[in-house]
C-alpha cells in the first residue's frame, strides 16, 4: 500500500475535487470542470441561467428590495469573516482552547442558509459558524464549547440545528434520522403538509467525511427511502494536511451516481449559484423528490485548526490562485458594478462586523468556569449510583488539594444544589 504521506501522493493534485490545469506561474489550478455550476465569476461578472435563475427571483428583481436582500447576503457574509478572525484571535491570546476557521467559505455557508426555512433543520460539523449565525445562534454561543467550558453551545431545538458534530461523517446519519422522523411525522398525520411541502434537512459535511463509513451509510439510508435531506459537502480541498486528490481520483460529486442521488457540483465561492443550487435541492426534498448532494467546490484558506500549521504541507502559491476567487470580493464586484454598494454601504457593514466582534470578544471574556463537580450533572435523566459514586469520588479527590492553614480549597467543588438529583 503506497504511503499518504509520499511525495508522488502529496503532489499529485490532478484529479482532486476536478480537472486541474497548470497556470502561468507553475502552480496547480482548480479549472472548475465537470459541469460546475456558476453564476458569478471570479470578476464579479453576472451570468444567467436560465434553469437556476428562477430561483434568484428575489435578488434579480431590482427593486429595492432584492438590493436588500443582496447587501444582507453581502452583509452576512462580511460579518462571518469578522467573527472568524476575532476568534481566531481569542484563541490566540488564550481565551480559546482551539478554533476551526471558515475563511474562504463563507459564500458556501451563507448562500446555503440563507435558502433555509425556519421549520428546517441542519446538522452540521465544527466549522459552519456563519450557518449557525443564520439560524440565530448568538455569537457568544459559536464560542462556548470552543472556550472548554460546556459540552453544547446552543439549544437545538430554540435555532433548529444541532450543536457541532466533532466525530468527523457523523452528523450525516444524524440528518437521515431526522428526515426519517419528518417522514413518519407526516404519514402519520402529525403535521399538516402545505402547498411548499414538508420540512427537510441540510446536513453540512467537509470533503475528508466523504471517506467515512457514516457518510457512505447515510447515502444509503437517504436514497433507500427517499427522505427529505440535502447533504451538503463543502470541499475545501485540504482534509487536514492532505489533499482531497488522495481520496477520490473523480469529483466528488459523482460518487453520489452510485447510490441513486441526484447530485450538483457548484462554485462555492459564488453565493448565488450556492443560493440557487441549495433551494432547489431543498425543493425538490420538500415535495417528494428525495435527497441531493451538492458538493460546494471552496477552499479554506486559513488552518483546518489553530492547532494546525498549514505551511508544513501546502505551497504558498496555491492561497494565492484562490485568493483571486474570494467569495466577499466577488460578490462586492458584482454589487458596485450594479450600483448596489457604495462606501457608505461599505463602511455600515464594516461597523456592524466591527460591533459584532466587539459583543463577541467581550461576551467570552465574561464566560465563567463552571463548579467542577458539574460535570456530573445530566448524565442521565434519574440518579444513577455509579455516577454518583464517580462524583464523590472526584469531590475527595478535589478536597485533597485544601488549603491545611485555611481549611479552604483552591477552587469551588460543590456546583450543585440538588443532593442525588445532581446526577441528573
Amino acid at each position: 500500500m503506497p504511503s499518504t504521506m509520499g511525495s508522488t501522493s502529496r503532489d499529485d493534485l490532478s484529479r482532486a475535487g476536478g480537472a486541474r490545469t497548470e497556470t502561468a506561474s507553475g502552480t496547480t489550478d482548480e479549472a472548475y470542470a465537470d459541469g460546475t455550476v456558476r453564476l458569478l465569476d471570479e470578476k464579479g461578472v453576472r451570468h444567467p441561467d436560465p434553469a437556476l435563475d428562477r430561483w434568484l427571483t428575489d435578488v434579480d428583481a431590482g427593486t429595492d428590495e432584492a438590493r436588500s436582500a443582496l447587501l444582507a447576503l453581502y452583509e452576512d457574509m462580511v460579518v462571518a469573516r469578522r467573527i472568524d478572525a476575532e476568534a481566531t484571535a481569542l484563541q490566540r491570546q488564550g481565551e480559546l482552547a482551539l478554533w476551526p476557521p471558515l475563511q474562504g467559505q463563507e459564500a458556501a455557508q451563507v448562500g446555503s442558509a440563507t435558502a433555509l426555512r425556519g421549520d428546517d433543520f441542519v446538522f452540521s460539523s465544527y466549522r459552519e459558524h456563519a450557518v449557525a449565525r443564520k439560524r440565530g445562534v448568538a455569537p457568544v454561543d459559536l464560542l462556548r464549547v470552543w472556550r472548554g467550558i460546556t459540552a453544547s453551545g446552543w439549544d437545538p431545538y430554540a435555532v433548529n440545528m444541532a450543536t457541532p458534530q466533532v466525530i468527523i461523517g457523523a452528523q450525516a446519519l444524524h440528518g437521515v434520522g431526522y428526515a426519517l422522523g419528518i417522514q413518519a411525522d407526516v404519514e402519520r398525520g402529525a403535521v399538516e403538509v402545505g402547498g411548499d411541502g414538508t420540512a427537510a434537512v441540510v446536513a453540512y459535511v467537509g470533503d475528508g467525511a466523504m471517506s467515512q463509513g457514516d457518510v457512505n451509510e447515510a447515502f444509503v439510508f437517504a436514497a433507500t427511502w427517499q427522505v427529505p435531506l440535502v447533504l451538503f459537502c463543502q470541499n475545501n480541498q485540504w482534509a487536514i494536511s492532505e489533499p482531497v486528490s488522495l481520496q477520490s481520483g473523480v469529483p466528488l460529486v459523482r460518487r453520489a451516481d452510485g447510490f441513486g442521488v441526484p447530485g450538483v457540483r457548484v462554485d462555492g465561492n459564488d453565493v448565488l449559484a450556492v443560493l440557487a443550487v441549495t433551494r432547489e435541492a431543498l425543493h425538490r426534498a420538500r415535495t417528494g423528490g428525495g435527497p441531493t448532494f451538492v458538493e460546494a467546490v471552496t477552499y479554506r484558506m486559513g488552518p483546518h485548526t489553530t492547532a494546525d500549521d498549514p505551511t508544513r504541507y501546502r505551497d504558498p502559491a496555491e492561497l494565492d490562485v484562490w485568493a483571486e476567487r474570494d467569495p466577499v470580493a466577488r460578490l462586492a464586484a458584482y454589487l458596485r458594478a450594479g450600483g448596489l454598494l457604495d462606501d457608505g454601504d461599505e463602511a455600515r457593514v464594516r461597523a456592524a462586523a466591527d460591533a459584532v466582534a466587539a459583543e463577541l470578544r467581550a461576551g467570552v471574556v465574561a464566560l465563567e468556569d463552571p463548579p467542577p463537580l458539574s460535570v456530573f450533572d445530566h448524565v442521565y435523566a434519574e440518579p444513577h449510583p455509579t455516577v454518583a459514586a464517580e462524583r464523590a469520588e472526584h469531590a475527595a479527590y478535589l478536597a485533597g488539594f485544601a488549603d491545611t492553614t485555611t481549611g479552604t480549597t483552591t477552587g469551588t467543588i460543590t456546583g450543585t444544589t440538588s443532593g442525588e438529583g445532581a446526577d441528573r
